[in-house]
């Protein structure tokens, strides 16, 4: 098991370069069992879940391989309709080939997901919207049991914009029988990714991007060839980290429309950005100014910047409110950045940040993938050196992450632990 070992303190001077999102690679990559056939994927991150995703598909019976970067995914002789609890354990997207499995097969067996310890985060929205889709549903011994001789189009209405349960219920239901309504949609750039996806294995899906998305469902799709999206929460982890160090970055690949709300408060906090046709380029504030966030569904501030804003917020001037309104365990990063010095306390969802002047070096434990990362700002800026431990995390969401770092002139090293 590896550990990180970062000498803070210095600006982040240069360029870097966004990698494929990892939230919008995973759907891609289980969209694959719709069709038969060779699916080419382009500008898939190197990371942990996505190998993860690979061993998946290869335990149903695809064949995965790779050609000048391109991952080939050929599904022509799927034979096993389970996804096994030793590898949807690690990784909660695995829930994702219950959609497709059941639209073309008929049937599968999906173990309950794992992932980051951020909250319960349960299914039962995609299991009551393949249910109105005709599916039956049981549970048993930690799995998903799911059956249908075909779905069938319905008017669905999710409780909350839940993300994997809107790529779920869509997948589905491009190979239902008539025409299904998802109501109360996500909204998240991921969602549109997909659904340009699928629209080019023949799929007619209108509304992905607005909390209406309806799906006329089609008899059969063909393979896939598409490119992933740059990774939105990667690109904004590099902006703050340049904020936080004074330091001056461009982020080559980030698209400012996918970024809305993150962009707003590093203005509001005194960054300075600008965007051309080749991503964001950022100016760190000689001051930051404190400002409150509200974590929201897309596009409001996204959970997934949550600890990494928190860091910043850290050496803020003044007291900012951080509140967390998607997930109610995710707030497991604030004692470890209490041992570097910052000055959080917790009521409820709400983290009061009073601003200090500097943060301190310590050794530090990861709990989960975001609070990583917010680790690693936190060490870049602080005085001295910080030694992270369980890095394991980061490597399900980051590629190279010390590598992209060292390069904008960052102090930081992988060693064993």
């Amino acid at each position: 098991m590896d550990k990180l070992i970062i000498h803070g303190g210095r600006k982040l001077v240069g360029e870097v370069t966004v990698s494929g999102a990892k939230n919008a690679a995973l759907p891609l990559l289980f969209a694959t069992l719709l069709a038969p056939g060779p699916h080419r994927l382009g500008n898939l991150p190197l990371l942990r879940d996505i190998t993860t995703a690979e061993r998946l598909l290869a335990e149903l019976g695809a064949e995965v391989d790779t050609d000048n970067g391109t991952l080939l995914v050929t599904t022509n002789h799927i034979k096993s309709m389970e996804a096994p609890y030793e590898l949807v354990r690690t990784m909660r997207a695995s829930v994702l080939v219950l959609g497709p499995l059941l639209a073309r097969y008929g049937r599968a067996r999906v173990s309950l997901p794992g992932g980051c310890a951020i909250g319960a985060r349960p299914i039962n929205l995609h299991l009551k919207g393949l249910e109105a889709m005709g599916a039956e549903i049981h549970l048993d011994h930690g799995y998903v049991e799911a059956r249908a001789s075909r779905l069938k189009g319905a008017r669905i209405y999710l409780d909350i914009p839940t993300v994997g349960g809107t790529e779920n219920l869509m997948m589905a239901a491009t190979l239902a029988k008539g025409t299904t309504v998802l109501e109360n949609a996500a909204r998240e750039p991921e969602i549109v990714d997909l659904a340009m996806a699928l629209q080019g294995m023949g799929a007619r899906i209108d509304g992905a991007g607005t909390d209406t998305i309806v799906i006329e469902g089609s008899e059969e799709l063909s393979p896939m060839a598409h490119h992933v999206m740059p990774d939105r929460i990667e690109a904004g982890t590099f902006l703050l980290a340049a904020a936080m160090t004074r330091g001056r970055i461009g982020v080559r690949g980030a698209r400012s429309e996918h970024m809305e709300a993150l962009i707003s408060k590093l203005e509001e906090a005194g960054a300075t950005i600008a965007s051309d046709e080749m991503g964001l380029w950022i100016t760190g504030p000689e001051e930051i100014c404190s400002v409150n966030i509200k974590t929201q569904p897309h596009p409001g501030f996204p959970t997934d910047m949550q600890a990494q804003f928190m860091a910043m917020m850290a050496l803020g001037r003044g007291t900012s409110m951080i509140t967390e309104a998607v997930f109610e365990n995710r707030f497991m990063h604030v004692c470890e950045l209490q041992r570097m010095g910052a000055d959080i306390s917790i009521e409820g969802h709400t983290a009061t940040v009073k601003g200090v002047a500097s943060l301190f070096g310590a050794p530090v434990m990861a709990t989960d993938l975001r609070a990583s990362a917010c680790l690693v700002l936190a060490g870049l800026a602080a005085d001295n050196t910080t030694e992270i431990r369980r890095i394991y995390h980061l490597d399900r969401g980051y590629e190279r992450l010390e590598e992209k770092f060292r390069n904008l002139g960052a102090a930081i090293e992988r060693v064993p632990a």
